[in-house]
């Protein structure tokens, strides 16, 4: 965009909705609006729809409300759905370079949810969540297979339409992966997430609204504490016996109100 020496992008905006920015970016971002009304309204309404989905899913503490449910699911699609098709072409060319490496999972073997650890079976994302954990472990191993250690949450919205949870500030991210999945593009993290040791988060676009609140499940060796927050669905996995990872999806849910 014409007439700044940094431009001002569409994830500047996502960033700025967002409350994402330094301050430095915060005021270019705004030197930028207020000479572009076309652009100023947009980023308004999506702060108008932000603040509408935050009233909207303010039950989620408490017994969700059918009205406010449907009314939530409105404005969350409204809100996503230019952002998720303009990032479809390039999420496409992505999954081609980890398509092959993802077909390696016939070696992992079955992946089934205990029926002891949950009265009802956990959301088929969960099975992709633990996937991608192995997948990225394996990885780990491989000297061929770089980690990418760049965070930019702006970023993977602005290509996937998937909103990150905001990480404690002792936890370190060791490598950050796009992987394909059941549902379309999702996001790996390997995280050293302090007292908690290794574990992973994950995201997708599950394709249905819905709020809710952590569960965890046991799956083979490995512990997932899963929840949903809107259109998007995380899970966080474990191998170790560790007895906080529900605690730790529950503080990770709320940084997206």
């Amino acid at each position: 965009m014409d007439g700044f020496d940094d431009p001002v992008t569409n994830a500047d905006f996502d960033g700025y909705v967002d409350d994402q920015l330094s301050p430095e970016r915060r005021i270019a971002v705004e030197a930028y609006l207020s000479s572009r009304p076309g652009d100023a309204t947009r980023v308004m309404a999506d702060l108008r729809t932000k603040g509408e989905l935050r009233l909207a899913l303010a039950g989620f503490r408490g017994v969700p409300r059918p009205a406010s449910t449907e009314a939530a699911r409105r404005l969350e699609r409204a809100l996503a759905r230019d952002r998720w098709l303009g990032g479809l072409q390039r999420v496409a060319a992505v999954g081609i370079f980890v398509a092959a490496g993802w077909l390696a999972h016939a070696g992992f073997g079955p992946l089934l949810i205990s029926h002891v650890a949950a009265s009802t079976q956990p959301p088929a994302y969960v099975r992709d969540a633990v996937m991608a954990d192995r997948t990225t472990t394996m990885r780990e191993s491989m000297a061929s297979q770089p980690e990418a250690r760049v965070y930019d949450p702006g970023e993977i919205r602005s290509a996937t339409a998937i909103v990150m949870p905001e990480l404690p500030k002792d936890w370190r991210v060791k490598d950050v992966q796009i992987y394909p999945s059941e549902f379309g593009p999702s996001v790996e993290i390997a995280i050293e997430a302090g007292s908690l040791g290794s574990l992973s988060l994950f995201a997708v676009r599950p394709g249905s609204f819905d709020v809710v609140k952590p569960s965890v499940v046991t799956t083979g060796d490995a512990k997932a504490a899963y929840f949903q927050v809107g259109e998007v669905a995380y899970a966080l996995v474990t191998t170790a016996d560790n007895r906080d990872i529900g605690s730790a999806a529950e503080r990770l849910a709320e940084t997206l109100y």
